[in-house]
C-alpha cells in the first residue's frame, strides 16, 4: 500500500513523539538491602589499617607457596569454574538478543518466478525488495526485557564469583586438612618408634628377670595397635591429595606441591569491611540482588504486554520481467504501514501472567532477605569458631608440653625400674592422643580463617562495589 507524503509525515511525527516518550512505566529503583545492620555485633569493631591483610588474593597471606600454587591452578583449570564462565557468556548473549529487539529489523528478499495463465505464453517475473519494521516500545515492554537481561548478566557474573570464592576456599580447607592428616601420621610414626624402643627395653628386662611376660605382651599389643592406625591415616592423606588434584583440574594421583613441614600460619589480622560492605561484597548477595532486579523487570514486561503494540513498517520492492529492468523507476514500489494491535479477549491470560511475575518478584525478595541473614550468620559463626578453636589450641599446646614431659619422666623411671610398663604405656598413649588433637586443632584453626574469609566474600570484588571497605582487625 502506497502512503501519501502528508500521511508519511504524520506517521513519522507520531513515531518521533512515541520514541521520545519511551516507556510510560519507569524502571524500578535498584534493589536495596532490606535489613537494618546497625545492631549487628560486628558493627562496633574499631577500624585499624596497620598490619591488616587485604581479602583480595587472601590465600597469599598464609605465606605458603604450595597453597598459592594450588589455588591459582584451581582458578585456572577447574571444570566447574569453566562452566560458570560459559553461563556468563550465555547470559551476555541473551542480553544482546534483548538489546537487538529494541531496534529496527530489516529483511532482504529476492525471487524469480516463471508461470503462465491459460493459453497465454509463459512469463518471467524478477523481484527484489527490502522490508523494515520497528515496534515502538510504547509501554516499555522491550526496555523491561533489556533490564531483565542486564540483571541476568549481573547474576551470572556474581555466580561466577561465588564459584571462584567457594573453589579457592575448598582448595585451602582441603590443603590444611591434608596437612593435619599428614601431621597426625607423622606423630603416630614417632610414637611407634618410641614404643618399639620401649618394647626392646622390655624384652631386655624380661630376659634379666626384671619384668614379667605380661609387660612384654602389653608392649607388643601397644606397638601393633599403633601400627594399625597408620593405614587409616595414610588413607586420609592420600584422599586429601586426590581431592586437591580434582579441584585443580587434574586426575587423582597427579603430582602436587608438598605440604609444609611447619604448622599453617594464618595472618593475625584481616582487612574486614564494615557490616553493610560485608553484605554487598559477597557474591551470593550480589546474585540475589540481581535476580530480584530481573524479577522486577520481568514483572514490568508482563504488565506492559497487556497493552497495545504499535509497529511501524515499510517496504521497497522491485518487480520486472528481466533483471536489467529492475533499475527502471517504474519497477519500484514503496509502502509505509502503521500497525496498532491489541488483544481484546484472552481469557485473562495476560493478567494472570502479570500476577505470576509479580509473585516471582516477591519470591526473589524473600530469597534476598534469606541470603542476607545467612551472610550474617556465616560471619558470626566463623568468628565464634575462631575464638573457640584459638582457646582450644592454646590449651592443647600446654597439654602436649606437659604430656611430653610426663612421657620423658616415665621413660626414665621405667628404664630405672621404678615403675611398671603400664605407667609408661599410659604416658605414651596420652602424649600420642594429645599430639593428634593438637595437629587437628592447628588444621582447624587454619580452616577457620578460610571460612571467615569465605563468609566475608574474599577473593571476589564486584565491579559496582563503590568505595573500598574500611580495614578492621579481628583478634579472636
Amino acid at each position: 500500500m502506497s502512503v501519501p507524503v502528508t500521511a508519511r509525515a504524520a506517521v513519522g511525527a507520531l513515531v518521533l513523539v512515541l520514541a521520545g516518550c519511551g516507556s510510560v512505566s519507569p524502571p524500578r529503583p535498584a534493589a536495596e538491602l532490606p535489613l537494618t545492620l546497625q545492631r549487628w555485633s560486628a558493627a562496633d569493631r574499631t577500624p585499624e589499617v596497620d598490619g591488616a591483610v587485604p581479602l583480595q588474593r587472601w590465600w597469599t597471606a598464609f605465606g605458603d607457596p604450595g597453597l598459592t600454587e594450588l589455588v591459582e591452578a584451581a582458578l585456572a583449570a577447574n571444570p566447574d569454574l569453566a562452566g560458570a564462565a560459559a553461563a556468563v557468556a550465555q547470559a551476555r548473549a541473551l542480553r544482546d538478543v534483548a538489546r537487538a529487539a529494541t531496534g529496527p529489523a530489516v529483511d532482504a528478499s529476492a525471487a524469480v518466478q516463471r508461470g503462465r495463465v491459460g493459453s497465454a505464453p509463459a512469463g518471467t517475473t524478477v523481484r527484489a525488495g527490502l522490508d523494515a519494521g520497528w515496534e515502538v516500545d510504547w509501554f516499555g515492554r522491550r526496555a523491561a526485557a533489556l533490564r531483565a537481561g542486564d540483571a541476568d548478566v549481573a547474576a551470572s557474573e556474581a555466580n561466577l564469583g561465588l564459584v571462584r570464592l567457594t573453589l579457592a576456599a575448598e582448595v585451602a580447607a582441603t590443603y590444611f586438612e591434608g596437612w593435619g592428616a599428614r601431621e597426625r601420621l607423622r606423630v603416630a610414626q614417632q610414637s611407634l618408634a618410641a614404643q618399639l624402643d620401649s618394647l626392646e627395653l622390655t624384652q631386655w628386662r624380661v630376659q634379666a628377670g626384671l619384668a614379667s611376660a605380661l609387660d612384654l605382651e602389653t608392649a607388643r599389643a601397644a606397638v601393633e595397635q599403633t601400627r594399625a592406625s597408620l593405614p587409616v591415616l595414610e588413607v586420609s592423606v592420600r584422599q586429601s591429595m586426590h581431592a586437591l588434584a580434582v579441584l585443580t583440574g587434574r586426575a587423582p594421583g597427579a603430582e602436587l606441591p608438598d605440604p609444609p613441614a611447619a604448622a599453617p600460619a594464618p595472618p593475625t589480622a584481616w582487612t574486614l569491611p564494615l557490616p553493610a560492605d560485608v553484605l554487598r561484597q559477597r557474591p551470593d548477595v550480589a546474585a540475589a540482588q540481581a535476580r530480584l532486579q530481573a524479577a522486577f523487570a520481568r514483572a514490568d514486561q508482563a504488565e506492559a504486554a497487556r497493552w497495545p503494540t504499535l509497529r511501524l513498517g515499510g517496504s521497497l520492492s522491485l518487480a520486472a520481467p528481466r533483471v536489467s529492468d529492475l533499475f527502471d523507476v517504474t519497477a519500484l514500489t514503496r509502502a509505509l504501514a502503521l500497525n496498532l494491535a491489541a488483544t481484546v479477549f484472552d481469557g485473562g491470560a495476560a493478567q494472570a501472567q502479570a500476577r505470576a511475575q509479580a509473585a516471582a518478584a516477591e519470591q526473589a525478595r524473600a530469597a534476598l532477605a534469606a541470603t542476607l541473614l545467612e551472610a550474617l550468620r556465616d560471619v558470626e559463626n566463623a568468628l565464634v569458631a575462631l575464638a573457640g578453636d584459638r582457646e582450644r589450641l592454646l590449651r592443647l599446646q600446654d597439654a602436649v608440653a606437659a604430656a611430653r614431659q610426663a612421657e620423658q619422666l616415665a621413660t626414665q623411671r621405667y628404664a630405672a625400674g621404678l615403675i611398671d610398663y603400664r605407667a609408661l604405656l599410659d604416658a605414651q598413649r596420652t602424649l600420642l592422643a594429645l599430639q593428634g588433637d593438637l595437629a587437628a586443632a592447628r588444621a582447624a584453626w587454619a580452616v577457620d580463617h578460610v571460612r571467615l574469609v569465605k563468609a566475608l566474600g574474599g577473593g571476589w570484588s564486584p565491579t559496582d562495589a563503590g568505595p573500598g571497605p574500611l580495614a578492621a582487625t579481628v583478634q579472636p
